[in-house]
């Protein structure tokens, strides 16, 4: 499965209270970096749906979990495991960057 959209209101249900690691991905729309690692999570999230799930929250027009989770800049991929943050990394990576981040964290 590739990356989902997660809002403030379904923080709780799909992170929180995911049966599995969930690497929460934190961008916006006019973030550069962030769309720079986009297709490198949409391909992460399929070849990794077995061991983790990715997702991604709007900072705009989600601005709570953001807030709690102390996001300063983005792109921010924060990895739950067991309804906690796990392992937090800033900035944009290459795809083999961010799957050894995940993969060294799960």
């Amino acid at each position: 499965m590739a990356t989902k959209a997660v809002t403030d209101a379904s923080f709780a249900t799909d992170v929180l209270g995911a049966d599995k690691p969930v690497l929460v991905d934190f961008w916006a729309e006019w973030c550069g970096p962030c769309k720079m690692i986009a297709p490198a999570l949409e391909e992460l999230g399929a070849e990794l749906a077995d061991q983790v799930q990715i997702v991604k929250v709007d900072i705009d027009e989600n601005p709570d979990a953001p807030g709690k989770y102390g996001v300063r800049g983005i792109p921010t991929m924060i990895l739950f495991k067991n309804g906690q943050p796990a392992a937090t990394q800033v900035g944009a990576m290459p795809k083999g960057a961010i799957k050894q981040f995940i993969e060294s964290n799960l």
